[in-house]
């Protein structure tokens, strides 16, 4: 390799250091980038119903604040409080579940037995219990308090700031291509946003749905904390294979250490049907528009982002793989491979199963025609 080619890796690989080490930077600005293409997407709308720019975008600002301020005000403080006694009363009760399984079995009918669970119900009490850790970890993301707090108010900030002038921070994203792709990488980044918007608009729906829908399941069943279980439900709906089975563990357990710990079996078949209505139902109807994802596919990104960015990543693992198909359908295979018509003289049909030495022939003989 020349000099030239030696310093291009290493600006190369310098370049993918750095972006390595403020990979949660560029997470929270691709965030305030879904939050921005939202509220402009609603501006958007206010523009069509004949308000001008300049006003359809302070109408959006305030009525984003003032739902923000309601939730803050109005939910949070309840939720706050029962999700403090739901940790309290779980972490309790994790060891009084062998007790209460015993009494659970008791009460079934003869022909049903719960299998034996010894073994694994000594690891899940035991003090050094990895399920311990797990609640740990899980929220010790929201003991940081402080650093949740800023994070949210940089995403906000950023927000209002691509929420300005769109097209200015558009553009000179676009001056970081060469200049012949400028008006496909333009169209390749309305094609994000239009698929950005219509999974923001489906998952919210589909959370509103779950919350409903645990709310009342819940308080026909006489769970206690009702309130905390639905908004968990919804909240963890954002993360899809993974939230859903997460949401069941919390009512699950408050049923079992209850008076009536048969209530656990009623708990698991409200929550399936949720689950399945919303999967078979709602998603199909709501999210008609939405960029379509393979299974497979969606649970290898969620591992990958997860593993990259953390609990964040794992949130917005689906927008990030959204983006990624997105990019790799259009540029990838439509651009790259899709028009790449002719290959190498040595992977040409008529030359496969050749030797090397007629291969080297076959070459020397199109240079001879070609100097010819």
């Amino acid at each position: 390799m020349k000099l030239g080619e030696w310093l291009g890796l290493v600006c190369l690989i310098a370049a993918l250091y750095v972006l390595w080490q403020i990979r949660q930077i560029l997470l929270l600005i691709f965030t305030a980038v879904v939050v921005a293409i939202a509220l402009n997407s609603l501006a958007r709308q206010l523009q069509r119903l004949g308000l001008k720019r300049r006003m359809a975008i302070p109408i959006v600002v305030t009525g984003s604040l003032l739902l923000i301020t309601l939730f803050f005000v109005g939910i949070v403080p309840p939720f706050a409080e029962q999700f403090t006694v739901l940790i309290e009363l779980v972490l309790s009760g994790i060891q009084s579940i062998p007790d209460r399984l015993t009494i659970l079995e008791e009460q079934l009918p003869g022909q049903l037995r719960l299998p034996n669970l010894e073994e694994f119900l000594d690891w899940l009490t035991s003090p050094d219990s990895a399920v311990l850790d797990v609640f740990n970890n899980f929220f010790s993301f929201f003991n940081s308090s402080l650093k949740v707090l800023l994070q949210v108010l940089l995403v906000l900030i950023l927000s209002l700031m691509f929420l300005g002038n769109p097209s200015a921070y558009r553009s000179g994203t676009l001056r970081l291509f060469p200049s012949f792709y400028r008006r496909r990488a333009d169209g390749i980044l309305e094609q994000c946003e239009v698929a950005l918007c219509n999974w923001l608009a489906g998952i919210l729906l589909n959370s509103l749905f779950v919350f409903a829908l645990s709310f009342v399941g819940l308080s026909l069943l006489g769970i206690r904390l009702v309130f905390a279980h639905a908004l968990l439900a919804g909240l963890l709906n954002f993360i899809p294979n993974i939230g859903p089975t997460l949401s069941l563990v919390f009512p699950a357990m408050v049923a079992l250490i209850s008076p009536e710990p048969w209530k656990v079996f009623a708990v698991v078949v409200l929550y399936v049907i949720i689950q399945q209505v919303e999967s078979y139902w709602l998603t199909p109807t709501v999210m008609a528009h939405q960029v379509s994802l393979l299974p497979a596919f969606t649970l290898i990104a969620q591992i990958f982002f997860a593993t990259m960015f953390g609990f964040l990543g794992l949130v917005l693992a689906l927008p990030l793989a959204v983006v990624a198909k997105t990019w790799l359908q259009e540029l990838v295979i439509k651009d790259i491979l899709d028009s790449w018509q002719t290959g190498p003289h040595w992977l040409k049909p008529s030359l496969v199963g050749l030797s090397a030495s007629a291969l080297a022939s076959e070459a020397k003989r199109e240079e001879l025609a070609e100097d010819s």
